[in-house]
């Protein structure tokens, strides 16, 4: 069991890793295969693949077991990985981070439920999910110096063939030492709702990732992709309604404590994308720092994750699941009510104080839903409800942005606007020449003010997250408990 969790715990860090550590290499890539417009889909592409991938793959590893989806999983990532490492061109590195995407995607909820399989007691799955929960943390902080060290040293391609031998690793440990039990019946595949859940979902992702950076909400191309969002999705649902074995059992959602933990999950991982995109945009603006010190005011966010997650996992057992999560959801609060009260007049200290509150909070938050999870879910249906939560983290993240830079955009566009310089970027060129003195402060207070009004907006999230809390469940539903 414990060579089982190591490979679990390796594979989780790759995939984890592979989210941070592309941003130190962007400026090799583009200097290689050029496509500057197209660099947020390097990111955007892994993402909507690994949001779809959860939910199917979820579903799957109920139907073929963990250990054979998980293996698969495993090598579509590696696959995915080594065609990045090769890539030629722009395009084509697109492409080959969706297919290392598809792997990542699987990765995650199958892990997750296997951890919840191989420890018995709730104390020991607490322990195993604090410690997955604290390979996430601590890859926020690797990954970034970790793919700097590697550009420098060697090549960006070789952030990707990395990946090869640990992966190889972890599947050599778990065919050879996870024993599983499968029931010897026929198993249908719901190939047509996958098909148009895979459409749908796309579709709508796609526009809610575009339009949070361009704001272009009503333009014809995303009337037509909410269409076709709208159309796939309605035939999904028609689909899944008469289907034997439905890929996304809309049973799930009559499950109302399972709602509540999705509920969370969306509030909490809003919140982190609002704090993971807008720190470094107001340390670069309003404080005057350079990128690698914008993106060490988010260290105290992952170091403080790690630590309380492993706490989480000592709380258990003298304190309930439910007020662990308590404990954190108000640590979510009072950490996002400081970053509401940002000004150009912040010290650096109160953004490195409100990043710790919230990374304490969600060390306590995300490994205590893994367990109520475990508590509230049909053992049959275990798989896709982990999955659906994997995919509710990752959607939540879409949303968040695309919110928080409608709410940033409303509130400095057009004050920025009104200094007739034309497109001013965010990360503080302004303050090194070209814009007089009143000028710079005038945009310091701009910027600041519209990164309060996002932090307004997870604040709210925040007393959302809270009133979820207290709606958690505390009994499992499950007969054999």
């Amino acid at each position: 069991m414990n060579k089982v969790f190591i490979a679990l715990l390796l594979v989780t860090a790759l995939a984890a890793i592979e989210g941070t550590i592309v941003s130190t290499a962007i400026p090799s890539i583009t200097a290689d295969l050029l496509g500057v417009d197209l660099i947020s889909w390097i990111y955007s592409a892994y993402l909507l693949a690994s949001a779809i991938a959860a939910i199917i793959f979820g579903k799957l590893a109920d139907l073929f077991g963990r250990k054979r989806m998980i293996i698969t999983g495993i090598i579509i990532f590696l696959v995915g990985s080594m065609l990045c490492g090769l890539a030629q061109s722009m395009e084509q590195l697109i492409v080959f981070r969706a297919i290392q995407g598809i792997g990542a995607g699987s990765i995650l909820p199958i892990t997750l439920t296997m951890v919840g399989e191989l420890f018995k007691t709730e104390k020991e799955r607490a322990k195993g999910q604090s410690y997955l929960s604290m390979v996430w943390g601590v890859s926020g902080v690797v990954g970034p110096l970790f793919g700097g060290f590697i550009v420098d040293q060697v090549s960006w391609h070789f952030i990707f063939f990395i990946n090869v031998p640990f992966g190889l690793a972890s599947i050599y440990l778990i065919a050879k030492h996870y024993k599983e039990q499968l029931e010897a019946v026929k198993r249908k595949i719901d190939y047509l709702g996958a098909v148009f859940f895979t459409i749908g979902m796309v579709a709508l992702l796609f526009v809610i990732i575009e339009n949070s950076k361009t704001q272009t909400w009503l333009s014809g191309q995303s009337l037509l992709m909410y269409g076709v969002a709208l159309v796939f999705l309605s035939i999904f649902i028609w689909v899944e309604l008469r289907a034997e074995e439905p890929i996304i059992p809309l049973t799930l959602f009559k499950n109302g404590r399972l709602m509540v933990i999705n509920a969370l999950t969306l509030s909490g991982m809003s919140i982190v994308i609002g704090v993971t995109v807008y720190i470094p945009i107001f340390a670069q603006s309003v404080l005057g720092k350079n990128a690698t010190q914008a993106g060490l005011l988010l260290t105290p966010m992952s170091i403080f994750w790690t630590v309380n997650s492993i706490m989480a996992g000592y709380l258990i057992g003298r304190l309930t699941n439910k007020r662990i999560i308590q404990m954190g959801t108000i640590l979510l609060v009072t950490g996002t009510l400081l970053l509401a009260r940002l000004s150009s007049d912040s010290s650096d200290f109160s953004v490195y104080f409100a990043s710790s509150l919230i990374g304490l909070g969600m060390g306590f938050i995300m490994p205590m839903l893994m367990i109520s999870i475990q508590k509230v879910a049909d053992p049959k249906q275990l798989g896709i409800s982990i999955g659906l939560n994997s995919f509710t983290n990752t959607f939540s993240q879409a949303i968040g942005a695309a919110l928080f830079g409608m709410i940033f955009n409303l509130a400095t566009s057009e004050k920025m606007a009104s200094l007739g310089k034309g497109e001013i970027q965010l990360n503080g060129e302004f303050a090194k020449g070209g814009f007089k003195l009143e000028e710079v402060s005038f945009l310091k207070d701009t910027i600041a003010n519209g990164v309060s009004y996002v932090y307004i907006a997870t604040f709210i999230f925040a007393i959302g997250a809270l009133i979820f809390s207290f709606f958690v469940a505390t009994k499992s539903t499950r007969k054999a408990q």
